[in-house]
């Protein structure tokens, strides 16, 4: 797994691709911070986290739309599924690679909090709350996008395809409200990956949200493991 590891982290930034991705989470981050801090002398970074769910959902896909469609496109996915390494450590490698990236550029948020803290107050414990509630939505949204690139050897169809379904998921509140009946409605929110993450931006750490994260993290490397297998042998 290792080797996977360090073969996937270096291909993103002998790349643009892990540059972009930083670079534009960055001036995402910065703007909002600007904004909702900076501007209005605001010492509260809750907005910033929040905004954050969109800025990654909607990012995400530049991360991970070659994690295994360029391995299909470049015929070197047979060599990989073929040498000596089981598939969930072919898999965790490109995982944790991808996600000690997204951890890279989510760190910035945390240099806001140290600029803030100089000046006022600070409850140190929402922020940690916040930060490990962004970082278990980057990894489920990286487990996603890492299925669908496992169905294409397009990069540029894994990222249109990731970007649908993580506007999608942005939209389950939305889709929650036009329920008939309070149960249904109760049903479709419980899907809701905003409404698990905004418990985390207002310093609730809940077991019952993590474990939401965790499950989807745990599915979607299961499906893509089952498509892997399915090439193997196919």
């Amino acid at each position: 797994m290792s080797a996977i590891f360090k073969r996937e982290f270096n291909a993103y930034f002998s790349s643009p691709i892990g540059y972009v991705f930083i670079a534009m989470f960055y001036c995402l981050s910065g703007f909002f911070f600007f904004l909702d801090n900076l501007a209005v002398g605001s010492a509260e970074l809750r907005y910033v986290y929040s905004m954050l769910f969109t800025c990654s959902a909607l990012l995400m896909p530049i991360l991970t739309m070659r994690m295994l469609s360029e391995d299909k496109r470049q015929k070197t996915d047979q060599v990989l599924l073929t040498a000596p390494i089981s598939l969930f450590g072919l898999l965790m490698g490109k995982f944790f690679a991808a996600l000690l990236v997204y951890v890279i550029a989510i760190s910035i948020t945390l240099v806001y909090a140290l600029v803030l803290s100089v000046f006022v107050s600070f409850n140190w414990a929402v922020i940690i709350s916040s930060y490990f509630g962004i970082l278990l939505l980057g990894a489920a949204l990286i487990a996603v996008g890492m299925f669908i690139s496992s169905l294409t050897e397009s990069q540029l169809v894994a990222a249109i395809v990731s970007i649908v379904i993580d506007v999608a998921l942005l939209l389950v509140d939305s889709l929650a409200t036009l329920m008939p009946t309070a149960s249904l409605q109760n049903l479709v929110k419980g899907l809701s990956m905003s409404d698990h993450y905004g418990n985390f931006t207002m310093g609730i750490l809940d077991f019952a949200d993590a474990f939401f994260f965790l499950s989807i993290i745990a599915l979607f490397i299961f499906l893509t493991s089952r498509v892997l297998e399915k090439r193997r042998w196919g």
